[in-house]
């Protein structure tokens, strides 16, 4: 299938540096490369302000519109989201696609969901994206979603879609509130064990970091939204410490608020985890504006309270790796390492560990001794560091963290009762 050529746009504000716009516009063209595009040219406008009614004003759509016929353009990418009358006035003036941020990367989520939670998560978004943004090129979604609405009398064709639109989207939340409903129940499987989530920004390596710490088959690729469903895997920190992991989606600047709800229970990994392990790459020129783009959005979904281990990774891209000095005095207890090569992995393991039992007591936990299946649990979720036997009572000397204490005395309770 041959590729769509494409523009990418940008406006440069007053309070945006040339250094920020040329990574803005970089970061565009990188996303409009995963969703299969071909960009020919970019294309900066400088403003005071953004013009109400096309953006980037009428002037520069006119130049646009003159290099969309020059070169056979079919698609125009905006690096910021328009509203639907910058669309339709936009459109107007260029004759081919007009497309913002937002919609690109609600593009390439769609073409990235592989699993039916991915899918149904993505597809609720984009329609709740479109919804406000209808214009004649969205019409006849009645025959794309199987004819659930025609045409009735006295109705446009826009108005049958909205409210084709409306019915999906509340069939679709009903189905991931079921999902979420059976995420719930695997997640309370797990709660003996303590969780760790990896968050970063998208490409920042935190798939090439959970195949190299649990030696998993996570899908790596140099593309944005490589994983879009979590992962969880068991990790062994010592002879004694497992924790679970998971990774998760990526983080971008300006990801559409949509597709942040509509993964809530993709999401709901990072905020029920105990650990954060926010992932960074180091090498790139802005990783200090994406660390607080990953903050912000953990702060958004209620886990900005979370321990957060900050990794600096692909140490191994850095010309100068004097400044990691730096960035240990600025970023207290963080780790600098490489996924991909492999360096500095035990320390990332050990400040793991070391973090975890800043959380771990001793307690001594006392059951009969025909209570295998107590004794097992006691022996698989922590370190038994002694054991005696008195009057048919077995009692263990366990180190165990608060959380996994706190759920064993509850199980304990009912079955010694």
């Amino acid at each position: 299938m041959e590729k769509e050529k494409a523009i990418v746009v940008g406006l440069k504000l007053p309070h945006i540096s040339d250094e920020q716009l040329k990574d803005y516009l970089d970061e565009l063209e990188l996303l409009a490369y995963t969703a299969g595009c071909e960009v020919l040219q970019r294309i900066v406008q400088e403003r005071q302000r953004i013009e109400a009614a096309t953006f980037i004003g009428k002037g520069k759509a006119e130049e646009i519109s003159r290099i969309v016929e020059e070169k056979s353009i079919q698609l125009v990418i905006f690096d910021d989201d328009l509203t639907a009358v910058q669309v339709r006035n936009l459109e107007r003036i260029i004759k081919c696609k007009i497309v913002d941020r937002s919609g690109l990367i609600l593009d390439i989520f769609a073409k990235r969901a592989k699993s039916k939670e991915a899918m149904t998560q993505v597809e609720l978004a984009q329609l709740q994206y479109m919804l406000p943004r209808l214009t004649k090129m969205w019409t006849h979604l009645s025959k794309q979603y199987g004819g659930i609405g025609t045409k009735g009398p006295g109705e446009t064709q826009i108005e049958t879609d909205r409210r084709v639109i409306r019915r999906r989207i509340k069939i679709l939340k009903e189905k991931l509130k079921d999902i979420e409903q059976e995420r719930n129940i695997q997640r309370k499987s797990r709660q003996d064990f303590v969780r760790a989530a990896l968050v970063g920004y998208t490409n920042a390596g935190k798939s090439t970091l959970m195949n190299t710490l649990v030696d998993a088959d996570v899908f790596v690729e140099d593309r944005l939204f490589a994983t879009l469903d979590t992962t969880v895997r068991s990790m062994k920190l010592s002879n004694t410490q497992k924790i679970l992991i998971s990774d998760t989606v990526g983080f971008i600047r300006k990801l559409p608020p949509n597709l942040i709800a509509s993964f809530k229970s993709t999401l709901a990994e990072v905020v029920e985890s105990d650990i954060l392990i926010h992932v960074v790459d180091v090498s790139h020129p802005l990783f200090e504006e994406h660390i607080q783009v990953v903050n912000d959005t953990i702060q958004e979904i209620g886990a900005g309270a979370k321990q957060t281990i900050l990794v600096f990774n692909k140490i191994d891209l850095l010309k100068d790796r004097t400044m990691l000095s730096e960035l240990s005095k600025k970023y207290k207890d963080s780790v600098a390492i490489s996924a991909k090569r492999n360096i500095n992995i035990s320390a990332l393991k050990n400040k793991i560990l070391s973090l975890i039992s800043s959380e771990f007591i001793e307690k001594v936990v006392e059951t009969s001794h025909t209570n295998y299946d107590v004794i097992s649990k006691l022996y698989q979720i922590g370190e038994v560091l002694d054991k005696k036997f008195k009057n048919k009572k077995v009692y263990l000397k366990v180190r165990l963290n608060k959380k996994q204490l706190g759920n064993f005395m509850k199980i304990l309770s009912t079955m010694d009762k």
